[in-house]
């Protein structure tokens, strides 16, 4: 798959969290829960393998609701996380200082949040049409010896569903998102590349796929996602009348047994310190 070039302007009339996602719709919080809760467990063990813990300052970038940066405060016992989020309103700070929240758009130039021994960035890069420029900036912002762990979507399996209903809809709505406002997966597969070439040591990379079940909530975080979205997917030429319906019909159905787009998430380290 070809890399969409990193200067190609967004939509000018839309973003995620204006055109589409908007932290105020009904049901945003709960939905950003629903993937948190499919994907927090692999990223807290990816997190607590390379060693987080006390005397740690990590950057969590873009933190939706706040269950990394709260885990980080409350459970692997950092001394500071910083939550940066364009709409921080889902995180709550902690009031011994421990979890601070700050409201910035990280594709700003200007943005200059420190050095940290982590900085974490999931879900965000892909809705980013400058991901590249974003991506060596989080670089920047990792202290020598410091890690930077960047996770986004990667769909392997959906193409290949028996479903018709449910492989239309994936692909509708990938076609959405990346018209409505920017979003691009093609070229996640090359984050262990892309982090090396910013000189980053140590780099890793892991891909994680939960099956969808009716009850799983990975499941419910497509259900809800395609439900905020009916406008726009309905709007496209992709799916066929009530098409939708159907989709959303097997992911509640006893029958449902396919794999869910998954997530990629890489690493890598800043090299320490010399001298």
């Amino acid at each position: 798959m070809d890399e969409r070039p990193a200067d190609r302007a967004a939509p000018d009339d839309g973003r995620y969290g204006t055109d589409l996602f908007a932290p105020d719709e009904t049901g945003e919080g709960e939905r950003i829960d629903y993937g948190a809760l499919a994907y927090d467990t692999t990223t807290r063990a990816r997190l607590t393998a390379l060693g987080v813990g006390p005397g740690w300052r990590c950057l969590d970038v873009g933190a939706g609701t706040g269950t990394i940066s709260r885990w980080l405060a409350e459970e692997a016992g950092v001394d500071e996380v910083l939550a940066l989020d364009r709409d921080p309103r889902f995180v709550r700070a902690r009031p011994d200082g421990r979890l601070r929240t700050a409201t910035a758009d990280v594709t700003d130039p200007a943005l200059a949040p420190g050095r940290f021994d982590l900085v974490h960035c999931r879900f965000v890069l892909m809705h980013l049409p400058g991901h590249a420029e974003v991506l060596a900036r989080l670089a920047d912002w990792v202290a020598p010896g410091g890690w930077l762990v960047v996770a986004d979507a990667v769909d392997l399996t959906t193409a290949h569903s028996p479903q018709p209903a449910y492989r239309h809809a994936m692909a509708a709505m990938w076609q959405a998102l990346r018209e409505r406002i920017g979003t691009d997966i093609t070229w996640v597969t090359r984050y262990p590349q892309l982090l090396r070439g910013l000189g980053l040591q140590e780099v890793g990379a892991e891909v994680h796929v939960p099956p969808l079940t009716p009850d799983a909530p990975v499941t419910a975080f497509w259900r809800t996602t395609w439900l905020s979205m009916r406008d726009a997917l309905e709007a496209g030429t992709a799916l066929e009348p009530g098409e939708l319906d159907r989709a959303l019909a097997y992911l509640s159905s006893p029958e449902l047994a396919d794999l869910s787009p998954g997530m990629i998430t890489a690493w890598g380290r800043r090299p320490a310190a010399t001298g």
